[in-house]
């Protein structure tokens, strides 16, 4: 039944919408995430330097990497070789395409939530889809229904999926129990948490650039210890995406259709443009203008599909002589495998240090996620005097007792179910955001500043 649902609602209906509204503001802007390149990076990573921030500020810098804390994950490393091995070389391609497009929607749903984002009672900000609905659209019901499936996705992919995937590779790699990994992971999360959003910047600010180097560094080893290969993965991967036996009916057909839809459905859930999360992360950062962070969330997106997942896809690429399928392996011990060929027991190692890092940070950036969520779920069934227990989960320790209870439980469980079911909430999680886009496109601006 759930998996019935799960195709559903993650079939070719949904994936035309998230490509619809990224051509859409691909087109409103007239390409502004190529024709100003050099603009847009030299405002992003190209300002770091300058950036000077008040000390219990959250800066720019921070939230991106926050945001790229709560994206960079499992989907770098596993999505990006099961999305080989289903769709073939071409899905790459494809994750591509989903990329430059999801930049403007990434640009689209940010500059929105800092445009309409405001100050709660206690002078912390509250952004996100939720908002936008509400203050831009006027439908703080629809809101309504987008903080409960934020919540639900935090307590699921946010944290169980990912704890889980912490649990195995511990258990795989270095044969700790998962009932130990459970109570130290779960302590360690605590102690960040209980920071609020600026210790979860801190430790995002430190955590992201240094695991996402170590990685880069190592991949681009292995890929330019074959770069002899390099020309003809690129071949490859142009040649399976357009493949012309590909609008034969039979066999050949299928092959195309699994690489667009696992291309681009992968890129999805690594990059996240589209689901609305990172408006909500981008809320905090202080001194900021929503044609700012909107140039950040582009930067996500480039980063973690057209920089992380290529890596990833090149060094199996190069590792399994350019057939995955082949291999006999699939998701992360297929990306385990590909670097062990080239790096022995340390490429192994190395997958299994990424995964815990990366998964850990996402642990902890969808809990500010959910947090936001709640809080704000909290305050309008307050308003509305409804469901008084409800409000009283949803606020402070209770919700906070929750998340650790979830990233605690993925630790002990086995996940095939919960992971379709998350993936679930995940999906429904987009349309109340991609309905936003569509009716509040006319709010949404880019700069035209020189380069």
């Amino acid at each position: 039944m759930i998996h019935t649902i799960h195709e559903l609602v993650w079939g070719t209906w949904l994936l035309a919408l998230f490509l619809g509204i990224g051509i859409f503001y691909t087109l409103k802007s007239r390409f502004f995430q190529v024709r100003k390149l050099g603009y847009w990076w030299k405002n992003t990573i190209g300002s770091i330097r300058e950036e000077e921030v008040e000390e219990g500020d959250v800066s720019k810098f921070q939230t991106a990497c926050t945001a790229l804390a709560a994206t960079i994950g499992t989907g770098n490393i596993v999505g990006v070789a099961t999305a080989l091995t289903a769709g073939g070389p071409g899905a790459i391609f494809w994750m591509w395409v989903s990329a430059a497009i999801g930049m403007m929607t990434g640009y689209a749903e940010t500059m929105l939530g800092i445009r309409y984002r405001y100050k709660d009672k206690k002078g912390a900000w509250v952004c996100g889809p939720m908002v936008y609905l509400e203050k831009g659209l006027k439908l703080p019901g629809i809101g309504m229904v987008y903080s409960f499936l934020c919540i639900m996705v935090s307590l699921g992919m946010g944290s169980m999926v990912q704890s889980n995937s912490i649990s195995e590779t511990m258990a795989y790699s270095f044969q700790i129990k998962p009932e130990m990994v459970g109570i130290i992971l779960t302590g360690i999360v605590f102690l960040v948490i209980a920071g609020g959003i600026s210790r979860i910047a801190v430790v995002s600010e430190q955590l992201i650039p240094l695991t996402a180097g170590f990685y880069i560094i190592f991949s681009l080893i292995i890929i330019m210890s074959c770069y002899d290969q390099i020309p003809a993965i690129f071949k490859s991967i142009f040649s399976d995406a357009f493949r012309i036996r590909a609008i034969v009916p039979g066999t050949a057909a299928y092959g195309i259709s699994k690489s667009i839809q696992y291309g681009i459905s992968r890129g999805v859930f690594s990059n996240e443009a589209g689901l609305g999360s990172m408006a909500v992360l981008h809320g905090a950062a202080e001194n900021t203008t929503p044609y700012e962070q909107g140039m950040w969330a582009m930067f996500e997106v480039f980063f973690d599909t057209v920089i992380i997942c290529t890596m990833t896809a090149f060094v199996i690429l190069c590792m399994t002589g350019g057939d995955p399928a082949a291999s006999g392996y699939d998701g992360a011990a297929l990306t385990a495998y590909s670097f062990s060929v080239r790096l022995g027991s340390l490429g192994e190692y190395l997958v299994a240090l990424a995964m815990l890092l990366f998964a850990f940070a996402t642990i902890i950036a969808w809990y500010y996620l959910g947090r936001q969520a709640a809080g704000y779920l909290a305050e309008r069934l307050k308003e509305r005097g409804r469901l008084v227990i409800v409000q009283r989960i949803l606020r402070g320790k209770v919700y906070t007792a929750l998340y650790l209870c979830a990233v605690f439980t993925g630790c002990m469980a086995k996940l095939e179910t919960v992971w379709e079911f998350s993936d679930i909430w995940n999906g429904l999680m987009a349309l109340p955001n991609i309905f936003a886009l569509i009716f509040l496109a006319k709010e949404v601006t880019f700069p035209e500043g020189k380069e």
